[in-house]
């Protein structure tokens, strides 16, 4: 048996890749959980299935109009069904030992930062609830007691192999990215691909944004800001490589010159296990790294003309305030409009970066309001990129 007490766990998220995977990961590990909660976004007849199958306390859909459906589906189980986004964020609230934070974009954060005010474990795959809110769901998780643990590979693997003792000698964090499916190609091919193109990615099987962001790029503009705030470090001090390979998932510089690295096969399940077990080791039938079979790991510095976004995040994390926060909406509602056909792919970084120039960050902060803050600036955001987006499509 695996040496964990039975810990109650809520996954938000979970009929998405990661919340799968985390479910598929109890199941094969045989871990001792009881599950508090299974939230979801409008995927009733997945969770309906996977609350069937863990009997939750909890199974909410956050889009109301699949309730009924949902109770239905669940009716004599006893399983108490609610929907809307406060009752996402009460079932995140719920007490629980461990939080998959799995809900993809900014409505994470509100659920994710009611998580952290319990004192749970957060296991947090959500890119934009660091960004959008970095340092103050940082401290909302020390105060109640509970930690942050990463999930995103990138960061896991940083989260493995920074020494606590060492900290301050570190000089470098560099994140590894694949470099998506336009790793090889032009601009000028690049501003014709389709969205299935850019929804095909070479090593991940992941969501239709996070394959967007990959192949943009933007996922390594999001991850160097989680960076900052995860590991307390300056920009300057972080960079990306590309490895195609994705098998390094990143690694730490030390000053002394030694570099240390964590590898792996390209399975999110691995993170998980490592959140989920901390700081133990969880013993499950994990795929295992052949390194001679594999042959070679190679790297290449990443073509900044070609793949803006991360420049676009320096910026963003260089002017603070909600900067990152509206980095962060203006990339999903052009990700949005490029999945719908509205503009071309490199369309999506242009948008950006005409969002964050229109708009001003002077007043951020100023309500002490973390979650009022970064849902004004979000809305903000979003509207001034609706406009944006607007006069692209009139041009092209």
């Amino acid at each position: 048996m695996v040496c964990l007490n039975v810990r109650r766990v809520t996954i938000l998220g979970s009929t998405g890749s990661v919340g799968v995977s985390t479910l598929d990961l109890l199941e094969q590990s045989r871990a001792e959980v009881a599950v508090t909660a299974l939230v979801a976004g409008r995927n009733v007849e997945k969770l309906a299935v996977q609350a069937l199958k863990w009997r939750p306390r909890f199974a909410v859909i956050e889009d109301e109009s699949r309730l009924s459906d949902l109770k239905s589906r669940l009716a004599g189980s006893g399983i108490e069904c609610a929907a809307g986004p406060q009752s996402v964020i009460a079932a995140a609230a719920a007490p629980s030992d461990w939080v998959m934070s799995a809900i993809v974009g900014a409505a994470g954060l509100a659920p994710t930062l009611a998580a952290a005010r319990t004192g749970a474990t957060i296991a947090l795959a959500n890119k934009e609830a660091l960004v959008c809110a970095g340092p103050a769901l940082l401290e909302t998780a020390r105060k109640a007691g509970g930690r942050i643990i990463p999930v995103d590979s990138e960061h896991s693997a940083i989260f493995q192999v920074l020494q606590e003792p060492c900290r301050a000698r570190v000089s470098r964090l560099i994140l590894t990215a694949s470099g998506g499916p336009f790793r090889t190609w032009s601009k000028a091919q690049m501003a014709a691909a389709t969205p299935a193109q850019a929804l095909a990615h070479p090593n991940w099987s992941m969501g239709s944004k996070i394959s967007i962001d990959s192949a943009t790029m933007m996922n390594k503009g999001l991850e160097m800001i989680e960076a900052a705030y995860l590991f307390a470090t300056e920009p300057k001090d972080i960079d990306v490589l590309i490895h195609p390979q994705s098998v390094i998932h990143s690694m730490v510089e030390y000053q002394d010159g030694s570099t240390l690295a964590q590898l792996g096969p390209p399975d999110m399940r691995s993170p998980i296990a490592c959140a989920l077990a901390w700081p133990d080791r969880l013993p499950w039938p994990a795929p295992k790294l052949d390194l001679a079979k594999l042959g070679q790991l190679t790297f290449e510095a990443p073509d900044l003309d070609r793949f803006p976004a991360i420049d676009l995040a320096r910026a963003a994390l260089k002017t603070g305030a909600g900067a990152p926060a509206a980095m962060n909406a203006a990339n999903e509602v052009a990700v949005g409009a490029f999945l719908d056909r509205r503009i071309g792919f490199l369309d999506i970084a242009r948008a950006v970066d005409e969002t964050l120039q229109r708009l001003d960050f002077g007043d951020a902060g100023a309500s002490g309001n973390v979650l009022e803050e970064a849902l004004l600036i979000d809305a903000a955001a979003r509207r001034t990129a609706e406009t944006v987006l607007s006069h692209i499509a009139q041009a092209a």
